[in-house]
């Protein structure tokens, strides 16, 4: 993957990104960012290197999430938030089938 981070680079010099509006946490380090232009670099840099979602759900935990979407189609990092989380509502979006789960999951957790 690494041949594609120097495209990516290129495409996304081309962006000018805002802010995040709620809290980024990057595979990179797990750790929040809030500046729009350091979210795409980190996932540029994300293509070729590994992601410490070990350090992700610390932060999740920290931050007292209560509640997690994934948007990958496996389900994996779901799996391991069930057993690492416990306690933490999850719902991986497999299929469109899974929106109203997701959508459900939201309503129920999101901040007043």
């Amino acid at each position: 993957m690494a041949p594609a981070v120097a495209k990516l680079e290129e495409a996304a010099a081309l962006l000018s990104p805002a802010a995040p509006t709620t809290r980024y946490v990057s595979n990179k380090d797990g750790q929040v960012v809030m500046d729009g232009a350091e979210v795409v670099s980190r996932l540029v840099g994300q293509v070729a290197n590994p992601v410490r979602w070990d350090l992700c759900m610390e932060t999740f935990h920290d931050l007292g999430a209560t509640a997690l979407i994934e948007v990958c189609p496996g389900g994996t990092l779901t799996g391991i938030a069930k057993r690492a989380l416990q306690g933490v509502a999850t719902v991986a979006l497999k299929t469109p089938d899974d929106l109203d789960a997701a959508r459900t999951l939201v309503a129920e957790h999101a901040a007043v």
